[in-house]
């Protein structure tokens, strides 16, 4: 007998997020990409304290009126609630008590193991969403991948990618397109 061909399920955001609340992912690390379920990395410290240091950097730099989400949900699209390490979103916490935020001013990812998955699957999703400003925390080189400019690219995993990415190094300052007045020294971001 012939074994018929696998398939795998696309799940929807709504499905996922009816699966979450429900506590079925209960201590699963996992991240809902481009309607499938990623199981996330472990943290190793390095990874971590970076992840506190953008945090807090950014936290200490933002007007009133903007928040830091660390490693929490955005509902990006139909199939996609991806949790970066951080994101600046527009209101407060309390704005977010019954949905995830849709938007973010400034998306971004820590990455050592997972540096080349966040340049493209997860660059060409957010890119895919119109994140106009991703920042990758590259702590195998030491420097700040800064990727702005989405745009389609039929070639990348979602079909957009960014056309415009700057590796920046301490002591530069990284400035946020939505808040211009916001400056941060890529010297403190990196552990």
């Amino acid at each position: 007998m012939k074994q018929a061909p696998f398939t795998s399920k696309r799940w929807r955001r709504v499905e996922y997020e009816r699966l979450v609340d429900v506590g079925a992912f209960e201590g699963e690390p996992l991240e809902l990409l481009g309607g499938q379920l990623i199981v996330a990395e472990p943290q190793h410290s390095p990874h971590a304290a970076a992840v506190g240091m953008v945090g807090d950097t950014l936290r200490a730099s933002l007007p009133p009126g903007w928040i830091i989400r660390v490693q929490a949900p955005v509902a990006l699209d139909d199939e996609s609630a991806p949790e970066p390490d951080v994101a600046v979103v527009r209101g407060s916490h309390a704005d977010y008590r019954r949905a995830h935020p849709a938007r973010a001013a400034l998306i971004v990812e820590v990455a050592e193991s997972s540096l080349a998955f966040d340049r493209a699957q997860k660059g060409s999703l957010y890119a895919r969403a119109g994140i106009a400003d991703y920042w990758i925390v590259n702590l195998v080189d030491r420097v700040v991948e800064v990727c702005r400019d989405p745009g389609p690219d039929l070639t990348a995993p979602f079909g957009w990618r960014y056309s415009s990415v700057e590796r920046v190094r301490p002591p530069a300052t990284l400035t946020l397109l939505e808040l211009p007045q916001v400056t941060v020294p890529v010297a403190a971001l990196l552990p």
